[in-house]
């Protein structure tokens, strides 16, 4: 079939009546039969759109609380059978069933249902049969019917209808293809759903669903090509308006979101700045100026042409100082009309306002693609409080260092590993990340401390007094020793070393004080 595909008779039961109206009448100006249902009938006929409800249509009534009304065969026989097979053409004469070329269905809103966390019951009312249904027969019988599934359908069919009278094959393809994933999104947020009804994490049969956002440039590097999908509604990249800028990139998305993820860990103002998925510098203060001062001072090199995330509003003063250097991207929950102005003079930082902040204790699934497979794992939704703490040395810390120590643990987590990090009045003051030993992470983390200090014109390292966060334990001593050289005052680390007793002795020697989480941020 290469031919047009006439529309005479349309169905169009839709929840979401955007473009409704103007899309029915259209069809109706070019000689369409409407068959409609419930609330769709009523607006297209109060905007005075010809319209027949399907019961008039089928003679049969809705019933059971409109759970049935288009599962009929005057309607699934309109809509399946084959124009080209006489046999087809001669049964649905003979039970006068009238063909239909057009089916408009979108579904009910059963994710946003469950998103406005809806009782079980309204979730369930809101799981559409006869939908789907439709949408399934009309996408198979593509070479007769054409299917649209979203508003932002009507526009092209429409164009293609004024020129030709129906829908050409190429054209019934892809709304085809387009109508079997929205129908597989929605069975897969429904079967997650009741997946998690009954504390099922990992069921026999996982199914995902995403909605395209943006296709990209490329991936990683030009020669991959990338494509970015929302899957739900977590503040973030996935919400977020971008205000100003050039497109994102690959690289530019996965680095926000790993800033804006560790931005969301405090409820203090608080700034991170963050270069290919690692923090280089990260601090908390009273407003957002200083915190962002403390933050670029850990690695001003690293921050230059970073991503930078806030927990705040974006105010006018942290928007000049952040304009000072070159930065890729700046998120936030929203920003000043005045901040938005200042950052209007540098036309190629992107500004992305997420409307809000993810809870970083959230549970959630995390992916990761494998040869042949996939890897699923909870979301590192874990948390260590004072009260979880254990206190291994002789010394104890100082009720500073702990907040220290609680601060530098905390962002850790959004380390590659093996990750250490130094931190000193709740500000980064070192981070090292990604090394195949933790030693190396130690040294490095001590080094770009000391390198910073003499950009800075500071006579110490600013490890100087500083508390040590590892990701995991020290397999030996030499990792504690090589923080201790650097300065370092108190070290929080999980624990669970055959060689724990090694390295707390190497901590009590050096008179520093050590607490176990016994809680491990690996980040691979």
């Amino acid at each position: 079939m290469t031919g047009i595909a006439p529309i005479r008779r349309a169905l169009i039961s839709v929840s979401d009546k955007s473009g409704l109206v103007e899309f029915a009448r259209a069809l109706a100006a070019g000689g369409v039969e409407i068959l409609s249902t419930g609330g769709s009938a009523k607006a297209l006929r109060e905007a005075g759109v010809p319209v027949v409800e399907v019961s008039d249509h089928t003679g049969f009534p809705e019933i059971l609380d409109g759970r049935v009304k288009t599962l009929v065969p005057q309607i699934h026989g309109g809509i399946l059978g084959r124009r080209d097979l006489p046999e087809h053409v001669a049964q649905m004469q003979a039970h006068s069933i009238a063909p239909i070329d057009l089916v408009a269905v979108n579904l009910y809103p059963f994710e946003a249902t469950v998103a406005r966390g809806a009782a079980f019951e309204d979730c369930v009312e809101n799981i559409d049969i006869g939908g789907p249904a439709l949408i399934r027969a009309a996408a198979k019988n593509h070479d007769f019917v054409s299917v649209l599934t979203e508003p932002a359908h009507y526009a092209e069919v429409l164009a293609e209808f004024a020129a030709h009278g129906g829908t050409t094959l190429a054209l019934r393809r892809m709304l085809a293809g387009a109508a079997y994933a929205r129908t597989a999104a929605y069975d897969a947020a429904i079967a997650a759903w009741f997946a998690a009804q009954r504390g099922v994490t990992f069921p026999p049969r996982l199914t995902i669903g995403g909605t395209l956002r943006q296709t990209l440039r490329y991936g990683e590097n030009p020669h991959q090509q990338a494509a970015f999908y929302a899957s739900g509604t977590r503040p973030g990249v996935a919400t977020a308006r971008q205000v100003q800028g050039k497109e994102l990139s690959y690289n530019n998305l996965n680095d926000t979101d790993a800033a804006f993820e560790c931005v969301a860990e405090f409820d203090t103002p608080a700034v991170v700045i963050v270069k290919h998925a690692n923090p280089c510098g990260v601090a908390t203060a009273a407003a957002l100026p200083e915190a962002w001062a403390a933050a670029l001072r850990c690695d001003p090199v690293s921050a230059f042409g970073g991503i930078v995330a806030l927990n705040r509003t974006l105010d006018e003063a942290t928007a000049e100082a952040i304009s000072a250097i070159f930065t890729e991207v700046i998120v936030a929950p929203d920003a000043t009309d005045a901040a938005q102005a200042v950052l209007a003079r540098k036309k190629n930082v992107r500004l992305l306002l997420t409307g809000g902040l993810p809870d970083a204790t959230a549970p959630g699934l995390t992916f990761r693609s494998l040869s042949g497979g996939m890897l699923v794992q909870s979301r590192d939704a874990g948390r260590i409080t004072a009260a979880g703490l254990r206190v291994v040395t002789q010394r104890v810390p100082t009720e500073a260092e702990l907040a220290d120590l609680l601060f530098a643990f905390r962002i850790c987590k959004h380390v590659k590993s093996n990750a250490i990090l130094f931190a000193k009045g709740g500000a980064t003051v070192g981070v090292g990340a990604g090394q195949m030993s933790r030693v190396d992470s130690a040294r490095i983390a001590s080094w770009k401390a000391a390198e910073a200090a003499r950009a800075a014109g500071l006579d110490a390292p600013l490890t100087h007094g500083s508390v040590v966060a590892s990701d995991a334990f020290f397999p030996f001593a030499d990792g504690l020793e090589a923080v201790i050289a650097a300065g370092a005052t108190a070290v929080i680390q999980p624990g669970g070393s055959m060689r724990d007793a090694e390295v707390i002795a190497a901590a009590d020697a050096a008179g520093i004080a050590m607490v176990l989480t016994g809680m491990r941020h690996f980040r691979h």
